[in-house]
């Protein structure tokens, strides 16, 4: 770990802070010109391979922006590659399968033995931790096995999920193979990730809040509550965010994960509520309020410090991640709000 005593890593922890931690997701991305300028020599599959770029990239977000963590540079799909389903991106279209997995042939030819292949992510990781040493803690991240698995089973994006929901109601033991395999690869290169030094691991399951609690569970979580044990063993805390997820808030805690991530949906000290206060939490502000005039975004930033009323464990971001077109100056402007703002100590509400 490069900064284990970092405030953000002992809010993960539930430990009192000085001030309230921010990052946010997606920090690096279009929004920047200088991630743009990146962009215009590289493709993102060459950026994420590309471990002295990927560390650029992350570096340069991090420390324009003035957050108080930075998470590394890579794409949530990388490890589909390695398991031999090949993918590509197209215009405005976001990622594609090119081959979809939808029989048990299909799963049975995934492999599970090239994890470390993707190694070029924690060496991303190393170079990251080495510029920020005890400065900076840094958050490595994977995709859940279910969002994971729908990308592979849509072939991309998807409105209503059908062939994933369809192989998990029809065909519970190919889905639940399907779900294995993700796990078996995705925590060996998110534990490697910690190896090279990361302090935190985040685990994005985008899309889970297209399921109803009942399918969550019996689909979902065992499969999702094995990964989060396989990476604490590594030592490291662990956010597990979905969006679109306040109905499943209590189901998802049974993850054991340290930090339970909020989108914009729910008021903070309501899904927090949810979750007992027995675990961190993380958000929530709605990405779309960073194009909102300065007076309006700064009292949203303030409500939801209010709702969390100065208890140890909350770590400011977003309900999601950065959107494209979001003024870079307004996401500085927060951090730094956020910052000197909480670090007044609200008290703690009865």
């Amino acid at each position: 770990m490069s900064a284990p005593k970092s405030r953000f890593v002992k809010a993960c922890k539930l430990q009192p802070v000085d001030r309230t931690p921010v990052w946010f997701m997606r920090q690096a991305g279009r929004y920047m010109p200088e991630y743009r300028a990146v962009r215009k020599q590289y493709s993102l599959i060459e950026i994420c391979k590309k471990p002295e770029v990927a560390a650029d990239v992350t570096i340069t977000a991090a420390e324009a922006l003035g957050v108080d963590a930075a998470i590394i540079f890579a794409d949530l799909l990388l490890p589909l590659e390695v398991m031999g389903l090949p993918f590509h991106f197209s215009a405005g279209e976001g990622p594609v399968i090119e081959k979809p997995v939808r029989t048990k042939e299909d799963i049975n030819h995934l492999r599970t033995d090239r994890a470390a292949d993707l190694g070029y992510v924690s060496d991303a990781v190393r170079l990251v931790c080495k510029h920020f040493g005890e400065r900076l803690p840094v958050i490595g991240f994977c995709g859940a096995p279910f969002t994971l698995a729908s990308y592979m089973i849509e072939g991309g994006g998807s409105r209503n999920y059908v062939y994933a929901k369809k192989m998990m109601y029809s065909s519970p033991s190919m889905w639940d193979e399907l779900m294995r395999k993700l796990v078996a690869v995705v925590s060996e290169y998110a534990a490697e990730q910690v190896n090279a030094g990361a302090d935190v691991i985040q685990i994005f399951d985008s899309w889970v809040g297209c399921l109803s609690v009942e399918d969550y569970r019996r689909y979902v979580l065992p499969r999702t509550t094995e990964l989060a044990k396989a990476l604490q063993r590594t030592g490291v805390p662990i956010i597990y965010f979905g969006t679109d997820s306040s109905t499943l808030l209590p189901s998802m805690r049974e993850t054991g994960a340290e930090v339970i991530g909020l989108d914009w949906r729910i008021p903070l000290d309501d899904g927090w509520r949810n979750l007992g206060f027995e675990c961190a939490v993380q958000g929530n502000l709605d990405p779309v309020l960073l194009f909102a005039e300065w007076k309006e975004l700064k009292s949203r930033a303030r409500d939801i410090l209010y709702r969390a009323a100065g208890r140890p464990g909350h770590i400011f971001n977003l309900g999601h991640g950065i959107l494209p077109e979001t003024p870079v100056e307004n996401v500085k402007a927060l951090a730094q709000f956020v910052q000197e703002h909480s670090a007044r100590n609200v008290p703690a509400l009865e």
